[in-house]
């Protein structure tokens, strides 16, 4: 590497580093409903504001010794390891793109996902505030690809983010309903089904896919640790939890009519885009035998989709009469979740996609090889 290259290498650093001092403010307030540019930063425990020179990431919390200066109070080292980690992302992205528009457009939505891992870990939440708004960002992105197919985007035109929201929505809801309707247990979450949208919207129909899959694998590796782990060494917490787990069993677990509707509306847009695809459908590469074979098992997928919406909206009205929301016990539904999963999903998604967003094109190729076979 050269020298030009090097600096910019620090200079990407430096910039990751900024950057994930203010993922650190977002993973703080973004679950209090608190504003993220009002007030300045400040102690949490003593409320005395922060000066810029104690607000130099890494370095002023190994200045500080972890501590603040004002009240002692001892600063989590979740700070330093998220500006670094986010500092070393940042670098990442630059050596893979270097001086494109990707490096600024991939860098921010690589610390929107930082904020979700985090956030996620330590809440069970993934904030509204880079689900939702990315989604509309990954759309304008991809008008920008159009426009500009040079600078390396991931996504170059419009439908194809539409198709990977729909997607990313459609399999985690059919997912969640799946598990609600069958097993009568609480699935991954909306925040999931907005989490994967949102990829979808960066990397298209084919990063929801392969985040989907990366992030289970990474998932299925790391559960299993997590899982021996508290068998081994926590045996009565696991038993006491199975115990919980039994006596908060139901006759049914309330299906969301909003993920219902999520579900048999992607299917029906999915269809429609697939029924399109095969019309318009020209290329001698693969016989059209093939294509129209792979389309009727697309829509069988779709139509089981849109089965499933329908069945769950059908149990939601059953449900109706049966079921008394209290929207004051929000701590009983984080209870619930917890005891269902070891660690949240979006994590492991959110990774998965990252990953994509590196290396997506050399996976398909490479997959596409090995199918040639």
């Amino acid at each position: 590497m050269d020298m030009f290259n090097l600096l910019f290498c620090i200079i990407s650093g430096m910039f990751g580093a900024v950057f994930g001092s203010f993922c650190n403010v977002c993973i703080y307030r973004f679950p209090r409903g608190e504003s993220i540019i009002h007030p300045a930063s400040h102690c949490p425990q003593c409320q005395h504001k922060i000066d810029w020179y104690d607000n130099i990431p890494v370095l002023s919390w190994l200045f500080l010794r972890g501590r603040c200066r004002h009240c002692h109070t001892k600063i989590s080292l979740q700070y330093p390891l998220v500006e670094l980690v986010t500092g070393i992302l940042f670098i990442i992205i630059f050596l893979k793109f270097r001086f494109t528009l990707s490096t600024i457009v991939y860098s921010l939505f690589t610390a929107g996902l930082v904020v979700v891992i985090v956030q996620d870990l330590k809440t069970w939440t993934i904030p509204d505030k880079i689900t939702l708004s990315g989604i509309l960002i990954g759309v304008g992105v991809s008008l920008l690809g159009m426009f500009f197919p040079e600078q390396g985007l991931r996504i170059q035109h419009p439908m194809d983010a539409l198709d990977g929201i729909a997607l990313g929505a459609l399999l985690i809801c059919l997912l969640d309903l799946i598990v609600i309707l069958i097993l009568k247990k609480p699935g991954m979450g909306f925040g999931d089904v907005k989490l994967l949208s949102m990829l979808g919207a960066f990397l298209g129909w084919r990063g929801v896919l392969g985040s989907l899959m990366i992030g289970s694998l990474i998932g299925s590796v790391i559960g299993f640790f997590i899982i021996a782990y508290y068998r081994l060494f926590s045996k009565e917490e696991t038993s006491d939890i199975k115990d919980d787990n039994q006596d908060n069993v139901s006759d049914f677990y309330p299906v969301d009519p909003v993920s219902a509707i999520v579900l048999g509306v992607s299917a029906i847009y999915l269809e429609i885009r697939t029924l399109l695809f095969l019309n318009s459908y020209t290329s001698t590469e693969i016989p059209y035998e093939v294509i129209t074979g792979l389309v009727y098992l697309i829509t069988a997928f779709l139509l089981l989709a849109l089965f499933v919406a329908i069945v769950s909206l059908w149990v939601w009205q059953k449900q109706k009469g049966k079921i008394k929301i209290d929207e004051e016990l929000p701590d009983e539904e984080i209870q619930i979740s917890l005891k269902a999963h070891y660690i949240p999903f979006g994590p492991y998604l959110s990774l998965g996609g990252f990953i994509f967003l590196l290396f997506g094109p050399e996976l398909i190729e490479k997959y596409i090889q090995i199918l040639s076979i």
